[in-house]
């Protein structure tokens, strides 16, 4: 029989991770790089270890993630979604821990498009009576 392999998709604005889970001893890959080589602010790789540290498993898997769109922070966003998702096939229990946190929930928020006859999405041009 082959080992346990926990899959689950992450979203946050145009980011998707697919994230899966093996026992192991915590070792986190991000398209084929290491945590640290793929992501350099300490904030994204607090993001990403939040559902891990709030679980008590940070250190018990080991996590192959594979990321695409968007930016940094984004990427990040959803690699969360993604591990507090997988998290939930390896134990149902984590899912009102997580639910609170508000790790499940998807943040639905992208940016809003530029409207035609203005130069944003809410800016309009300088109204001059003459």
């Amino acid at each position: 029989m082959s080992e346990e392999q926990f899959y689950a998709t992450g979203k946050r604005k145009t980011s998707i991770a697919r994230v899966w889970l093996k026992p192991g001893d915590g070792e986190i890959t991000i398209n084929k790089r290491d945590i640290d080589d793929y992501l350099k602010r300490e904030t994204a790789k607090m993001i990403i270890r939040q559902p891990l540290e709030l679980t008590e498993t940070l250190g018990k898997y080991d996590i192959y993630i594979t990321v695409q769109g968007g930016g940094i922070s984004g990427q990040a966003g959803a690699i969360k979604h993604g591990i507090s998702r997988a998290l939930l096939e390896v134990n149902p229990e984590f899912r009102p821990l997580l639910k609170k946190s508000g790790f499940l929930t998807r943040d639905s928020r992208v940016k809003e498009r530029k409207k035609y006859g203005q130069p944003g999405a809410r800016a309009r041009y300088q109204y001059s009576k003459r």
